[in-house]
């Protein structure tokens, strides 16, 4: 029901920024909650950043808080994740997921709607 579609990744040195895209594709009038997760070689999928449909509510995993911003803009049915103050320890596969509903969820199994990913690495 919600197609995504991750872009905005790249190579990038420490203290850099970056700005990541998701588009999504849904006929759907349901509100649905977005997130940014990300993948690092080796490790779990891990919880980045949420946002309800609205933006009223959104947070952050402590590793990234100050840093990155989550935004949304519905009538684009976009999602973006500024990154600042980029760190080494950032890179990773960042994956954008929804889910139908409006409530932060912070697990990858509460998404059931997932983009392909897009690669970002951060240069020491």
């Amino acid at each position: 029901q919600v197609q995504l579609v991750e872009s905005g990744g790249g190579l990038v040195q420490a203290g850099g920024s970056l700005r990541l895209s998701c588009a999504a594709s849904t006929r759907t009038f349901s509100p649905y909650a977005m997130a940014w997760f990300r993948q690092a070689p080796g490790k779990e999928r891990e919880f980045v950043a949420a946002i309800t449909y609205f933006a009223e509510n959104s947070d952050y995993a402590d590793s990234v808080k100050g840093r990155f911003t989550i935004s949304r803009d519905n009538a684009k049915k976009m999602v973006y994740l500024q990154m600042n103050s980029l760190k080494p320890e950032d890179t990773a596969v960042y994956y954008c997921a929804a889910r139908l509903g409006d409530r932060l969820r912070y697990t990858t199994n509460e998404y059931p709607y997932w983009g392909q990913g897009t690669q970002v690495t951060v240069g020491a």
